[in-house]
């Protein structure tokens, strides 16, 4: 443990040297989400107010800050283009006679850069977040409130997960840019990123439930509001940690099979 550990403090020093383009990221990020609440203000002022797919407008408002606040605390921003570059350029080949782990060496990595971006990424969006705060709920309950901390954080593996074994494919193939675009229009549309996925007709929210990408965004969101309780939250926790497992499971037999391939020459 102790080495990863060195892992997760120099990953820390490295990502630092980032942290004023970490800055102006996260405050540009605000300008279409700015235009965003403003898209649905005027919705909502055309129906005359009334709720729009059983959210009122500070729970929808809501939704889109608090969209926001997750996917700075779970987003992989370039570790699976790293982790493909690796792959491509053999820099693998020093982990695997050495005592430590690639995927696990990635993960603490992946933490480093999510610790430093969230600090970094708070000034701007909690200034946002504290002019918005006549229209941001508090938590339907206590339960809610912890059940979303851990929801974020099975949504922050799930990300990880998901981001690696895209990358790893780069065991089998030269480009893994398009698969890694395909993947992340996927997630952008069916997380819940540009609309709630409750707000579809039911039939299309209830398939889209049945995949992993609603559980990044989505879902720790409506469990923030409420809009998950009961019976309901505790299938959700279930399903969420499922994909968990099935991505983890996944991504450990997609690199057991490529290292298995993996050929480097030179030294």
């Amino acid at each position: 443990m102790g080495k990863y550990l060195q892992v997760l403090r120099i990953g820390i020093q490295n990502t630092l040297v980032y942290r004023v383009n970490f800055l102006f990221r996260a405050a540009v990020g605000l300008v279409p989400l700015t235009g965003t609440l403003y898209l649905w203000e005027a919705v909502y002022a055309g129906k005359g107010g009334t709720q729009v797919g059983g959210y009122a407008l500070s729970q929808m408002i809501s939704y889109y800050l608090l969209v926001t606040l997750v996917d700075a605390f779970t987003a992989v921003a370039e570790d699976d283009w790293q982790v493909a570059a690796d792959i491509k350029d053999g820099n693998i080949s020093q982990f695997l006679v050495r005592p430590i782990h690639y995927l696990a060496y990635r993960f603490w990595l992946y933490l480093s850069g999510r610790a430093v971006y969230t600090a970094v990424a708070l000034v701007p969006v909690g200034l946002f977040l504290f002019c918005m705060r006549e229209h941001l709920v508090a938590p339907s309950s206590g339960l809610a409130a912890a059940a979303f901390v851990a929801s974020v954080g099975m949504a922050a593996m799930l990300q990880f997960l998901i981001a690696c074994t895209m990358a790893l494919l780069a065991f089998w193939v030269l480009d893994v840019s398009t698969f890694i675009f395909i993947q992340f229009a996927l997630e952008y549309i069916a997380s819940g990123h540009l609309f709630p996925i409750d707000i579809l007709p039911g039939w299309l929210a209830g398939a889209l439930m049945l995949t992993p990408y609603p559980y990044l965004l989505h879902f720790p969101v409506a469990v923030y509001l409420g809009r998950v309780d009961g019976g309901e939250l505790g299938r959700g926790m279930a399903m969420q940690a499922a994909w968990v497992a099935i991505a983890f499971v996944l991504l450990r037999t997609v690199w057991a099979r490529g290292v298995r391939r993996y050929s480097a020459v030179g030294g």
